[in-house]
């Protein structure tokens, strides 16, 4: 794997997060809050699924594109 495809990963996880935040600042604030008052585990849980998602699809990108 190159460092440019590392870079433009990088590059679109936070051109995503900002457009995201650009156009919808509200959601974002609700979910903030919603965040704040959910227990750690549950946050942990969903964090550790998110990057089980992104592993699977970086391996099927590496090994079938």
């Amino acid at each position: 794997m190159s460092i440019q495809l590392i870079l433009i990963g990088i590059g679109m996880w936070l051109f995503i997060e900002g457009a995201i935040y650009a156009v919808v600042p509200e959601f974002m604030r609700r979910m903030a809050e919603y965040l704040a008052r959910m227990p750690g585990r549950e946050i942990a849980l969903a964090g550790i699924g998110s990057a089980a998602i992104g592993a699977i699809f970086i391996v099927i990108a590496v090994r079938f594109c």
